[in-house]
């Protein structure tokens, strides 16, 4: 029965992360636009990062009660299943050509930082250094977010300068935003911290470590943003916005939930030998297959979406296998 109650539990804190997620970004994203701030910037910064917020806190609540394998991964264990599963999915169904400029510079971040954590894993920390670094790959994808935005409106033939100024919101538009604002962060709050709490709760009924449970339920659970975006994207034949809205979600999980986790702990993160041999090398890897041979012949194939599936099968069989270690 405690059991039971335990993955009830779970699975409300998925449910209100993903719908607290929604409510949020929309929310934040009215509140910016009536503050005056250009939808240029808000799609670019605000909305790219308040997406992000659910795996944020996740992983920053976890660090901050020491429970670091299950803040690291979180934070991997999201990428790793982007990749290998929700962008498989979207390969799968939409291979197709690609223009490789649109696609470039968010890989070549992505695959930088995952890079990164992976000489993490030879440190056996997220230091201070790694975090400085982390977040300068953040600061560029902002930059590069920006860039695109600008030189899409221009091609649009439009100015941010000219946008026209929305009319003023009326008293009910403003009281269901501002509601939608609270009820948002207030689901990714209780979310987060059910996720924590009965993740760690489940990881010690079923013998296994906070790791296995942060890597795969929590992981997944926190991704189901993207999942339904690349659904989405799959029944009205959009891949560009499914892949794009991947490759952004990844670059904030790894540049800068990682940094911040490690800030809220206080101190370096120490990464554990089976994270640093597992989860961290199949992350570079599932986002090579994903990226290089689309860099290359600038195409997604359906042999990539394929492979990354069986790619990622084997990486949850192998962590669900190997037994708890430090």
């Amino acid at each position: 029965m405690h059991i039971l109650l335990v993955i009830l539990l779970l699975i409300l804190g998925i449910i209100l992360i993903v719908k607290g997620g929604d409510l949020f970004v929309d929310a934040a994203s009215w509140i910016a636009e009536v503050s005056g701030i250009p939808k240029l910037i808000i799609g670019a910064t605000i909305v790219s990062v308040a997406t992000t917020l659910p795996e944020m806190l996740v992983s920053m609540m976890a660090a901050a009660q020491g429970k670091v394998d299950m803040a690291i991964g979180n934070a991997v264990g999201s990428v790793t299943a982007n990749l290998g599963l929700i962008m498989a999915i979207a390969i799968i169904c939409m291979p197709g050509a690609m223009k490789r400029s649109d696609y470039l510079g968010k890989s070549l971040l992505m695959i930088a930082a995952a890079l990164t954590i992976v000489i993490c894993g030879f440190f056996g920390e997220v230091n201070i250094v790694i975090s400085v670094v982390l977040l300068v790959i953040f600061g560029i994808f902002i930059w590069e977010n920006i860039v695109s935005a600008k030189k899409s409106m221009s091609l649009d033939g439009t100015d941010t300068a000219d946008e026209k100024k929305s009319e003023k919101p009326t008293r009910k538009v403003i009281i269901t935003n501002i509601v939608k604002f609270v009820l948002g962060a207030a689901g990714i709050l209780i979310g987060a911290n059910l996720l924590v709490d009965n993740g760690s709760e489940l990881a010690r009924f079923f013998g296994v470590s906070e790791r296995i449970i942060g890597v795969t339920i929590i992981a997944i659970g926190t991704s189901l943003p993207e999942l339904i975006t690349t659904i989405t994207a799959v029944i009205k034949k959009q891949s560009a916005l499914s892949v794009g809205n991947i490759l952004g979600a990844n670059i904030l999980d790894l540049a800068l939930i990682m940094p911040m986790s490690s800030v809220v702990a206080l101190k370096p993160l120490p990464i554990s030998s089976t994270s640093a041999m597992i989860d961290l090398p199949a992350c570079l890897i599932v986002a090579a297959v994903a990226i290089v041979p689309a860099m290359i012949k600038s195409k997604f194939s359906r042999w990539q979406g394929v492979l990354l599936l069986v790619l990622y099968i084997a990486y949850v069989a192998i962590t669900c296998s190997v037994p708890v270690a430090a």
